[in-house]
């Protein structure tokens, strides 16, 4: 199976310019599906042994977002191998996906959001902490957008960074002032440790583009330094950008473009967070509620 799986990595990346992170996921999911297979071989994979890899991946106590992401893999993989005159059938064709749970987002206040800003030092680490920060909240972007980021696509006059989001797709995100200033307080301080062909705005204590477990540690280390609660993701940040925009006024449509939704129901899921905290401020306000 590895065979095939490492030649459906290949036309993913080739064919449909996957991104690192995407092959990554799949080659995950396909070895999990690989060890269930054991010594079986792939024309042994029919509706019924699927079924059976559906309830080993419910005893394991995974979320219905894990296993939906799973059968995707699986779906694609097998598509591709029909394709490919590989096997005859796709065996998860009747299978049907397992509806998703419908959790609200976890945002922060924006209180906690200038806490955790003004946090970083003044030194040259410091700088760079403050802008990422800055980044994450002004633009609401990913975390893998964010380290992305390079000098040539900032447009700091426009005020406007050019992000590349999932999917290879690019976008101009609006960048605020004090996110636009931090940054370039930042890249001067760094002059000395940056060599002329580095394109990369982040960098790490090596002088090489910053990693998105490095931005992740970041975050975890100024949220205890901020004593905020645990929990908090460079992924909170965007979860706060929309529901901060959606709080003051901003309409749907707008949203879904800052943030790169190809669906505007991906988008929706904010105007439930707003929805739940007018209900409970009703509750708590209302005399008769």
């Amino acid at each position: 199976m590895q065979r095939y799986v490492d030649k459906f990595i290949r036309y993913l990346e080739i064919e449909r310019e996957a991104s690192a992170h995407t092959s990554l996921n799949y080659r995950i999911d396909l070895k999990r599906f690989a060890r269930f297979l054991g010594k079986k071989g792939l024309e042994d994979v029919d509706y019924l042994f699927i079924r059976q890899f559906l309830a080993d991946l419910r005893r394991a106590n995974l979320s219905r977002a894990s296993i939906a992401r799973i059968l995707s893999a699986l779906r694609s993989f097998f598509k591709f191998l029909v394709r490919e005159k590989l096997v005859e059938v796709n065996p998860l064709s009747g299978i049907a996906t397992p509806k998703r749970e419908k959790k609200l987002p976890v945002f922060m206040q924006e209180t906690d959001i200038v806490k955790l800003i003004e946090a970083p030092a003044d030194d040259m680490l410091g700088l760079r902490d403050r802008a990422i920060l800055e980044t994450l909240y002004s633009t609401g972007m990913r975390v893998s957008e964010l380290v992305n980021m390079d000098i040539d696509n900032c447009d700091f006059v426009g005020d406007v960074i050019k992000v590349f989001g999932k999917g290879k797709k690019e976008r101009l995100a609006p960048i605020g002032g004090k996110a636009s200033q931090a940054i370039n307080d930042y890249i001067q301080a760094s002059q000395i440790a940056r060599s002329p062909e580095k394109k990369a705005i982040f960098l790490n204590k090596n002088g090489k583009r910053i990693t998105d477990r490095s931005v992740r540690r970041v975050v975890d280390h100024y949220v205890k330094k901020a004593c905020l609660q645990n929990g908090i993701s460079p992924h909170t940040f965007r979860h706060s950008f929309a529901t901060h925009l959606l709080n003051r006024g901003a309409d749907l449509r707008s949203v879904q473009e800052l943030l790169g939704h190809a669906s505007l129901s991906t988008t929706q899921i904010y105007t439930h967070v707003s929805t739940e905290r007018m209900k409970a401020a009703y509750q708590k306000a209302h005399p008769r509620a």
